[in-house]
C-alpha cells in the first residue's frame, strides 16, 4: 500500500509529469533564467573544487541491502525539536530568491508548510521576513549578523517580534567569497544594469515578464529586507556592498550574546570541525548543520558528509546534528542520515523547481524526494529512517 501511493504521487498532470528527478529541473531552469541569474544559483566559489566534491563524496560509499522483510510499513517521518516532519529532509536557506522566481521565498515557503517539511528562509532575501511567517509560521530564519553588538540585538529582536520559532546563524561567512563564476556569467552585487543585462532578460521573455516585470510593477524595485533590523538597500545601489561585509568581527562572545537574548531554538550553521562543533553545542546552540555552504566559499573545502561521522561522535546525543551540500537524491538523504544526520537540507534543486513552474514546481520536486526515500527504505529491507546506520554502508574506492 505504501509503495503504490508514493508511485501514484508522482504522477502529476501537464507538463510537470516529464520531472522525474531533481536534475531535470535543473536542465529546464537554465533555459528558462538569464545567464546571469542562473549563473548565480549554480555557481560556486573559484574552480568549484568544493562543489564537485560535495556530489563525489556521495559516490564513494555505497549501500548493503537486506531482503526478505516485511517493510509494508514504512515510513520517513522525524522528530525534531519536538516537531515531527513528514520526511527527513527540508529546504536550505537561498539567497534573492525572489530574482529566480516570483515571490520566490513565499513559494519556497508554502510548498514546504503543505509538505510538512522545514524551510530555512535566508538573511539576503528580498521579501521581508514578517511576510513571510504571516504566510507559514513555521519558517526557520537565517541569519547574516556582523561583529556589532547593536545590530546584533536589533535584528533579533525583530525576528522575535515576527513570531519565527527557529533562528538559523550562518558562521561561514567571514569574508565574502572569491566567485569568479558570478563575474563570468554576468552576475554582480550590486546589479549593475548594462546591455548584456538587457539582452539576457529580453532573450528570455518568460522570466522577463512572470517574474522581473512583475514584481517591479506589483511591488517596486527589490531590496534586501532582512540583511538588519531596518530594509537594506535596493538590489541595485552601491550600499548592498557594506551591508553585506564587516562579518569579520563575529565571534564566540556574539554567539553567546544571541543566545542570551534569543529564547526560542538556535540553530548554527556552517560548522565543519568537531571541535566547532562542541564549542557550539557548549554556547547553548539547540542544533547544528554541518555545511560547506553548497561550497561557495573557501574552495577546497571538504564534502560535508566526510565530517559528519566525527562531528556527530564529537556532540553525542546532546544535540541534533543536520547537514546539507551535495543532496540530490533520496539515497543521498539515507546516507547521510545513516552517518548520523538527523535532518538533512537542499538548496538549489528546489530554487530550480520554482523557477521552472513556481509553487506546483516546488510541491512535485519535493513529491520526487520523498518518494524516493520512500522506495529506497524498502529496498534496502527497512521501515524507518531511525533504524538507518553506518551497518548499510561500505565505502567505494573513487572513480581514478
Amino acid at each position: 500500500m505504501a509503495t503504490t501511493a508514493a508511485v501514484a504521487r508522482t504522477q502529476p498532470k501537464g507538463r510537470l509529469k516529464h520531472y522525474l528527478a531533481l536534475s531535470d529541473f535543473e536542465q529546464a531552469a537554465r533555459r528558462r533564467l538569464p545567464r546571469p541569474i542562473f549563473g548565480y544559483v549554480c555557481g560556486a566559489a573559484e574552480d568549484c573544487a568544493s562543489l564537485h566534491d560535495n556530489r563525489a563524496a556521495f559516490s564513494e560509499i555505497g549501500f548493503v541491502t537486506r531482503v526478505l522483510r516485511n517493510v509494508s510499513a514504512r515510513g520517513q517521518q522525524v522528530e525534531l525539536f519536538g516537531r515531527t516532519y513528514a520526511s527527513p529532509f527540508g529546504i536550505a536557506p537561498m539567497g534573492i530568491s525572489a530574482l529566480s522566481a516570483y515571490r520566490g521565498d513565499l513559494v519556497l515557503a508554502s510548498a514546504a508548510a503543505e509538505a510538512n517539511v522545514p524551510v530555512i528562509m535566508s538573511g539576503s532575501s528580498l521579501i521581508p521576513l514578517e511576510e513571510v511567517i504571516a504566510r507559514s509560521p513555521d519558517t526557520w530564519f537565517q541569519a547574516y549578523l556582523p561583529g556589532e553588538v547593536a545590530k546584533i540585538e536589533a535584528l533579533v529582536d525583530r525576528v522575535d517580534r515576527a513570531g519565527v520559532q527557529t533562528l538559523v546563524l550562518t558562521v561561514d561567512t567571514a569574508v565574502l567569497a572569491n566567485r569568479e563564476n558570478n563575474v563570468r556569467a554576468g552576475f554582480s552585487t550590486p546589479l549593475r544594469p548594462n546591455l548584456r543585462l538587457a539582452w539576457d532578460g529580453l532573450t528570455h521573455p518568460r522570466w522577463l515578464v512572470s517574474t522581473a516585470l512583475r514584481t517591479l510593477l506589483l511591488h517596486g524595485m527589490p531590496h534586501f529586507e532582512n540583511s538588519y533590523a531596518t530594509r537594506g538597500a535596493p538590489i541595485l545601489s552601491s550600499r548592498v556592498t557594506r551591508d553585506f561585509g564587516a562579518k569579520d568581527h563575529l565571534d564566540w562572545e556574539h554567539l553567546a550574546l544571541i543566545r542570551r537574548r534569543w529564547k526560542r531554538t538556535l540553530v548554527v550553521k556552517g560548522i565543519m570541525s568537531a571541535a566547532d562543533a562542541q564549542a557550539a553545542r557548549d554556547a547553548g546552540a539547540d542544533g547544528i548543520i554541518v555545511s560547506n555552504h553548497g561550497g561557495r566559499q573557501l574552495d577546497g573545502t571538504v564534502a560535508p558528509l566526510r565530517v559528519l561521522p566525527e562531528i556527530v561522535a564529537a556532540v553525542g546525543d546532546r544535540i541534533p546534528v543536520m547537514m546539507d551540500s551535495g543532496i540530490r537524491r533520496g539515497t543521498d538523504v539515507l546516507k547521510a542520515l545513516a552517518l548520523g544526520a538527523k535532518m538533512v537540507f537542499v538548496g538549489r534543486p528546489f530554487l530550480y523547481a520554482a523557477a521552472v513552474a513556481g509553487e506546483p514546481g516546488v510541491r512535485h520536486a519535493l513529491r520526487i524526494l520523498a518518494d524516493e526515500v520512500q522506495r529506497d527504505l524498502g529496498l534496502l529491507g527497512l521501515n524507518s529512517v531511525r533504524e538507518l546506520s553506518p551497518a548499510q554502508l561500505r565505502p567505494i574506492a573513487p572513480r581514478p
